[in-house]
Order: structure tokens, then sequence, then C-alpha cells
């Protein structure tokens, strides 16, 4: 018999989030050094594939400034409805959530009118060949929001608007994303890669 999946909800007050905002290591994690919180630096982010909007509840918890933009009505919905719920609990939550702002548009759009000194994209990742490797939860992610088979162009528009560096969420063992300059260093998790370009001034 064919498993009923549950309605996917996000939520940054339990669950795997706030394990991870407990226990994930601080600003020593992979994400939070490739996005440039180091040295007493925290920069302004933005993610421009909010999706769960887990990486970017990471972010604001170590004091980053985070603008979230999604385009799927639906996961927009789901991440406000999250956001408003963690901001109602208050006391640390508040706080975090008070850092996070949540738009509802395509980042190719919205990207040249925000300054931002660093830009996160996490596309939707290459299908595995064995899809019981995918979680459940994210197979119901890539329902509602597709392939983003414009990533290519997102990288492009990022490059060229943000202020010191974008970085791009990819599978440790993936191929680089076609037609974009090779980036300036990578920072590997255990199953993610963070390839990352300095762009502006650190440009070297």
């Amino acid at each position: 018999m064919k498993q009923v999946a549950r309605e996917l909800r996000i939520d940054f007050a339990g669950g795997a989030v706030a394990h991870r905002l407990r226990f994930g290591g601080g600003r020593g994690q992979p994400l939070a050094k490739a996005m440039g919180l180091r040295d007493g630096k925290t920069p302004t982010i933005v993610d421009a594939t909010a999706g769960l909007g887990r990486d970017s509840f990471l972010l604001a918890s170590l004091g980053a400034q985070v603008t979230l933009i999604e385009r799927s009505e639906k996961m927009h919905a789901l991440l406000a409805d999250a956001m408003d719920r963690a901001a109602k609990e208050g006391g640390e939550l508040g706080e975090i959530i008070g850092r996070m702002t949540l738009l509802l548009g395509d980042a190719k759009d919205l990207l040249p009118q925000l300054t931002t000194d660093a830009v996160l994209i996490d596309p939707m990742h290459p299908v595995r060949k064995s899809s019981a490797l995918v979680k459940l939860e994210l197979r119901q992610v890539r329902d509602i929001v597709g392939t983003d088979d414009d990533a290519p162009e997102l990288m492009r528009l990022a490059l060229k608007t943000a202020g010191s560096r974008v970085v791009l969420k990819w599978p440790a063992k993936a191929d680089p994303i076609a037609d974009i300059e090779k980036c300036s260093y990578q920072i590997f998790g255990k199953t993610t890669r963070y390839d990352v370009w300095t762009v502006g001034q650190n440009k070297q």
C-alpha cells in the first residue's frame, strides 16, 4: 500500500532546525564560513532561493540580516506561516525571525533592487540516480518549486549584483553548473559543497 505523505509544513521552533540551532557548531559551520561570517564580520545576506528557509534561519541565528526570496506562492505562504509562528514564540526565536525579511517574487527581478554583501543560491539539485536516497520532504519541495532550470541565469546576475561574494550550495560530487566562471574556492561539508565567488572589492 502506498504511504500517504503528510502535508509539507515548515517549523523553525522544533525538530531538525532546533537541533541545528543548539548543536550545529555556530560560525564554524561550513555554510557560515562560506557566507563570510568570520573574523568578527557579519555580512548582510540575500537567500535568493529560500525554499524551506533553514539556511536563512541558521544565518539569522548567527546575527546576520537575511532577506529571503521565494517565487513559489505556495512555498512563500508556508515560510510566512512558519515565521509568524516562530515570531509569536518570542525570546530567542523572535529575535532570529526579526532578522529575517521574506519577499515573494523572482530573484532575477528582485536582486537588482537590493543592496547586499552576500548572495546564497541553493537551486533544486540534480535528481539522484536512486530516488530512494532523496528524502520525502525534499521531493515535496521539488514538486512545489520545480527544477530551477534558470539557475545559471540567476548565478550570472548574482555575480553582477552582490557586494562581496556569491555562494552556490551544491551536492559535493555534482558537476559545476555549466557556463559559469570558475569559483574562487570551495568549502566542503559531508554531502554538500559551497562554491564561493569573491566579487567586487574582494575579488582577487
